[in-house]
């Protein structure tokens, strides 16, 4: 904590990570990514694999799900069908897992689910207000969603959204990987399972420090940064 007692992210070295290799820290997460793709965030198998559907789904958003077509639905209080097209466009993704996509569709099916759904996620979007209280009333709109089985408020769930919508500015948060990911990269990522505003924070702090230290990859937006991030810290790329 800082003085102001606020979670303070850092760039840190002094211990070495657990998994130490090759592939640690800023130069050695580099070199692991161009071992994969030679030719930076421009490379055809970069964009194949980890860039294109992520940017199609965010393309698809802004076709069917903008702030003009967004505020229309909601004038016209057609909560199902903006939460239809919503779900609809993250499961051409692979960014949740099954039991969550399940999940998000039972909680969304119901008017009053939809309802809750669509103005929580309008006001994270495009609401007045810092970003932390924004963030913090759509966690607590994702919590309160009706529950069949699975519990619906996970990071994955409430990320996901602003991260297709706004990948300018919003991130997305795989809990196991990106805490590896942070490990090999030497960053301080202060992270607790139940979702919170220091986290995300941190979280968008990771981004930015990645987005500097690579600035020579030339990174476009926080889907080259996650994917950057999936790469450090995913069994895929093991």
């Amino acid at each position: 904590m800082d003085l102001n007692g606020q979670t303070r992210c850092t760039l840190s070295y002094s211990q070495k990570p657990k998994s130490a290799g090759r592939y640690t820290g800023p130069e050695g997460c580099r070199r692991k990514f161009l071992k994969f793709f030679r030719g930076g965030f421009r490379d055809e198998k970069y964009i194949a694999w980890e860039r294109e559907y992520k940017w199609n789904a965010h393309a698809k958003w802004e076709e069917q799900l903008g702030p003009a077509q967004m505020r229309e639905l909601m004038k016209s209080a057609d909560y199902q069908e903006l939460a239809r097209r919503a779900v609809r466009i993250e499961s051409r993704t692979n960014l949740l897992f099954s039991f969550e996509k399940m999940a998000l569709r039972d909680a969304v099916k119901g008017p009053g689910g939809a309802k809750a759904f669509c103005e929580g996620l309008f006001q994270f979007l495009h609401g007045r207000g810092a970003d932390q209280i924004r963030f913090e009333r759509w966690a607590d709109t994702i919590g309160g969603l009706p529950r069949r089985q699975t519990r619906v408020l996970t990071w994955p769930l409430l990320t996901v959204f602003g991260f297709i919508a706004q990948p300018d500015h919003h991130m997305f948060l795989k809990p196991n990987v990106t805490r590896r990911a942070a490990e090999m990269y030497g960053f301080d990522f202060v992270y607790r399972s139940k979702p919170n505003w220091d986290t995300y924070s941190c979280l968008l702090a990771f981004a930015d420090q990645v987005r500097r230290d690579q600035r020579a990859l030339r990174p476009r937006d926080m889907i080259d940064l996650q994917s950057f991030i999936w790469v450090q810290g995913s069994d895929e790329y093991d």
